[in-house]
């Protein structure tokens, strides 16, 4: 599962991405959790656009995608077999490990070999209300790597990051052959590190969210 990350600022995505100016203008979002508007890249007529969507479909938990069931859940099947693929853009994101006294210990995580990269994600149009259709999206997970594995204590899952490589093949390439773009990012190239607790208030939104914690040395 993948329910909290850091979203970059519109000059990166800009940058990374190849997009040229958007009009964006917002800065790093360092809680960025399910319900909100955030930046995304999609295909239309053969080119990228970047558009802001809310995190999340209408249904409960539709935030994430198994990949598993992309062509027949109620939720991903439509966009899936539309073509609604989309980048959500990230810095990291963060996962939570379940101690022995059941408390739970965040945990940050990027790769060491994209400062800016994507997750794979699907697209709709959403009704919010009776009289509101906007644009939604949710992130594709898989079966977690061996790292977070072992951050989680019982398997679970991980959002779909897409190698430099693989980003055209899941934008444009056709429906058969896009999956092939989804794998669980290689352990060595991910980089974890315990983070604060602060990190599980929404009301909290900074860089020190993403600090390596402190501890204490006898």
């Amino acid at each position: 599962m993948c329910r909290c990350y850091v979203s970059p600022d519109a000059s990166s995505i800009e940058r990374e991405f190849a997009l040229g100016r958007t009009g964006w203008r917002f800065t790093t979002n360092f809680n960025t959790t399910p319900g909100q508007m955030v930046p995304v890249i999609r295909a239309n007529n053969g080119r990228t656009e970047a558009v802001m969507m809310r995190w999340g479909f209408a249904g409960r938990d539709s935030f994430n995608a198994p990949v598993e069931s992309l062509a027949s859940s109620a939720d991903s099947k439509e966009p899936w077999k539309r073509g609604r693929r989309c980048i959500v853009p990230a810095l990291g994101f963060y996962e939570w490990h379940v101690n022995p006294d059941a408390s739970e210990q965040p945990y940050y995580i990027h790769p060491d070999d994209q400062d800016v990269f994507g997750f794979a994600g699907l697209w709709a149009p959403s009704s919010v209300d009776a009289n509101t259709v906007t644009e939604c999206c949710s992130i594709v997970t898989l079966p977690a790597n061996t790292l977070i594995a072992e951050i989680h204590g019982s398997g679970l899952r991980m959002p779909a990051i897409l190698t430099r490589k693989l980003r055209e093949l899941w934008l444009f390439g056709p429906v058969d052959l896009a999956g092939q773009a989804l794998a669980a990012y290689a352990d060595e190239r991910l980089v974890a590190y315990a983070v604060s607790d602060r990190i599980n208030s929404p009301h909290n939104n900074d860089e020190t969210l993403v600090e390596p914690l402190e501890t204490d040395v006898d």
